[in-house]
Order: C-alpha cells, then sequence, then structure tokens
C-alpha cells in the first residue's frame, strides 16, 4: 500500500531532478532460495471460520463463516459462538430469509467472537505439554521442568519439588524431579505429574478453604476435586465444594478468587450484586483476577 501510495503522488507531483546515475555494482553472489513472494490470493483472502457440522453459509464482511443451523421450539433467533465456531438456533416458523437478516445484523458480534474464540484455541495449543524429560509444566503462575529421576522413588510420593538457586536468568529455578526411567512412555510421565499436581492442589485448596471460610462466616464441609473441561469450581448448599485441579496451574491469587467465589455461594446461591458484594469483601480485586483465569490458557490434559 505503501508503495502503492508512493506511485499515486509521483503521477500528481511535479518530478524532482533526477539524481547522477550511481556507479555500477557487482549483482550479489546467489547464496541459495529466495523467500517465495506472496500470491494476490494469499494477500487478499478474507478470514474463514467453518463449524464441523455447518450446513449454511454467510459472508460477513471480508469473512466466510460456515455455520451450524439448528431449527427447534424457541421463540428467538439465538446465536452461540463455542470452540466448534457458531450455531444459529431459530423457531420453525423463521423464514429462512430471516435467519439470514439476523446473521448479518449480528455480524459484528460474531466475527468478534469467533476471533476470541480462535486465538483461546491458539493459546491452547501453544500451553500443549509434550511429555518428556525436560518438558516444562506451569505450577502456581511458575515454569518448572520435569526431570526423569529413577535413582530413587522419592519415599513413595513420586516426585519432589527442587528449587535451583543457581539457576541461569530465564531459565525455570524449580525442577519436579519424577521417580521414572529416562525412557519411561508419555503417557507414564503425564500420569505420575498429574498425581503430583493433585496432591499439591488438594493440600493448597484445602488451606485456602480453612482461611477463607471464616472470614466470609461459612462453613464448608466436604472437598472434592474435578476435571471439568469448562467449570472451576462449584458450590452446594450442604457445603461441598467442588474445584477444578488444574487451577494448581494458576497464580495463587487466581486460586484464591475461585475459592472466595465457591464459598461466597453458601451465603448467596446465585450471582446477583448481593454475591459479588460479598466476593468483594475477601476479594475487592476481583473483576482483574477472574478476567486472568478466563484468559490465562491452562494446558490441555
Amino acid at each position: 500500500m505503501q508503495r502503492l501510495l508512493q506511485f499515486t503522488l509521483d503521477l500528481f507531483d511535479p518530478q524532482p531532478p533526477a539524481p547522477p546515475p550511481a556507479p555500477a555494482v557487482a549483482a550479489p553472489a546467489f547464496t541459495g532460495p529466495s523467500q517465495p513472494a506472496q500470491t494476490l490470493q494469499q494477500v487478499l483472502v478474507p478470514a474463514s471460520f467453518r463449524h464441523p457440522r455447518a450446513n449454511r453459509e454467510a459472508l460477513l464482511g471480508s469473512t466466510h463463516v460456515a455455520y451450524e443451523f439448528r431449527r427447534g421450539k424457541r421463540r428467538t433467533i439465538g446465536f452461540v459462538v463455542g470452540p466448534d465456531g457458531l450455531v444459529v438456533s431459530a423457531p420453525k416458523w423463521v423464514p429462512l430469509y430471516e435467519i439470514d437478516a439476523a446473521v448479518r445484523e449480528k455480524s459484528g458480534w460474531i466475527v468478534k467472537k469467533l476471533d476470541e474464540m480462535q486465538e483461546r484455541r491458539q493459546r491452547l495449543d501453544s500451553a500443549r505439554i509434550e511429555w518428556k524429560d525436560g518438558t516444562t509444566i506451569p505450577f502456581l503462575g511458575q515454569s518448572v521442568i520435569v526431570v526423569l529421576d529413577p535413582r530413587h522413588g522419592f519415599d513413595a510420593v513420586g516426585a519432589v519439588l527442587n528449587s535451583d538457586a543457581d539457576a541461569l536468568p530465564g531459565v525455570p529455578r524449580l525442577t519436579l524431579h519424577v521417580g521414572l526411567p529416562q525412557h519411561a512412555k508419555p503417557e507414564q510421565i503425564r500420569d505420575a505429574v498429574q498425581a503430583w499436581l493433585m496432591r499439591q492442589a488438594r493440600r493448597l485448596f484445602t488451606e485456602r478453604l480453612d482461611h477463607f471460610a471464616p472470614l466470609l462466616g461459612v462453613r464448608w464441609r466436604k472437598l472434592s476435586l474435578s476435571s471439568a473441561g469448562t467449570r472451576w469450581g462449584s458450590a452446594s448448599a450442604d457445603g461441598a465444594i467442588r474445584l477444578n485441579w488444574r487451577l494448581i496451574h494458576l497464580r495463587q491469587s487466581v486460586i484464591d478468587y475461585v475459592v472466595a467465589h465457591e464459598l461466597s455461594h453458601l451465603r448467596v446461591m446465585d450471582h446477583s450484586p448481593r454475591f459479588w458484594d460479598t466476593v468483594a469483601t475477601v476479594m475487592p480485586d476481583y473483576a482483574s483476577l477472574r478476567n486472568e483465569l478466563r484468559d490465562d490458557p491452562v494446558p490441555p490434559w
């Protein structure tokens, strides 16, 4: 675009005097294949999102969206953007031209949410762990190097966390020594690390529940660890708390927010303003922590 703009200015502006000819310079020697230039189609191709069960398509601005369309017993047209893409649901009596108009009307929101979902999926892919000796995992917001150490069994605990005070700048100081041989399979390494992480999660979650419960004036009865894919925690009126063990990957302040959130439900079993006021009594910065929880990628297991 800059070159095109310069060309346009040259057409309509007076030409400056031509500079004296430069001395001839020998062409540089060929050192290898050059990077191929992008084709016009590659530059101009619109963004595209396709649901695996797509049965309708729309061009929203410069973005091509293939979405799943459903009809059902409902009163309005609904839009949901999930990991697979866009799903549009509508009543049986609404004609297709009204569906198309509704999709175009919501185009800005749809494209924004699809972009956000794609960025989140890319972050999750980049956080995926390759289970081998020397891999890195997040633990309480810090990077930990996994070291396969078959010399002893660590007294049946499976792994031991060590801190290296002499680590080089930029290199994780924490190492998790796992009692497995160097030829251990990825599944064995993953299971051993997960077992250690879950033990740390139960210990820390219990401590934080005991810390926040009296501050909120509630009593919790039972802690269960979950592996839910989309929920970080839940609370029952009988005092039972469920927390996702994968929270152990995140900073303790984020974990504290989730703990305080679930304990607050023992006082207010909804998400009304009174509930958030309750959370704020112990976590005044809960809004920023909630955003961090939403945006910070946790490794898929």
